[in-house]
């Protein structure tokens, strides 16, 4: 005999916000109602969920947009990084996200580490699009020229 529940939360493998789902009676006893993410479908919890959802709406709107913001600014920024190279343009080492980030940090822009998507860290002199995963929905693109660092010899 199955209960049937509200979300008021997303919960993995069940379902969204809102959605109306049957569980078991213990699943629902034990877990759902006492983490709060669930409810008994009543009228005033079909309400108060819609009100829910549009305020989630907006946010998630407000932040999409903060993230396109930040890939239009990104994309008119160019990176440099110097770095010690040998014959063949081959670098001594690599350039990994950390570096990215600090100079990423040197013109101005805030990135977290995780959120740059480098494949393989860049063994090469040369200029490189990396993306960078700013929202679910938003991947910006950061142009980074790695050169030689004629100091470093």
């Amino acid at each position: 005999m199955a209960v049937q529940l509200l979300l008021l939360e997303d919960v993995a493998d069940l379902g969204k916000i809102g959605d109306q789902v049957h569980v078991a009676p213990g699943y629902a006893r034990n877990y759902l109602l006492p983490r709060k993410l669930a409810t008994p479908v009543t009228k005033g919890a079909l309400k108060a969920i819609e009100k829910r959802k549009l305020q989630l709406q907006k946010e998630h709107e407000e932040r999409v947009a903060v993230a396109q913001a930040m890939a239009e600014k990104m994309s008119k920024i160019s990176l440099t990084i110097k770095v010690a190279a040998g014959e063949n343009d081959k670098l001594y080492g690599s350039v990994g996200t950390q570096q990215i980030v600090e100079a990423a940090a040197a013109q101005g822009l805030e990135l977290d580490k995780n959120s740059i998507v480098l494949a393989d860290a860049i063994r090469e002199l040369g200029s490189v699009d990396v993306p960078v995963k700013l929202h679910a929905e938003v991947t910006g693109t950061l142009k980074v020229m790695v050169v030689r660092d004629d100091e470093a010899k």
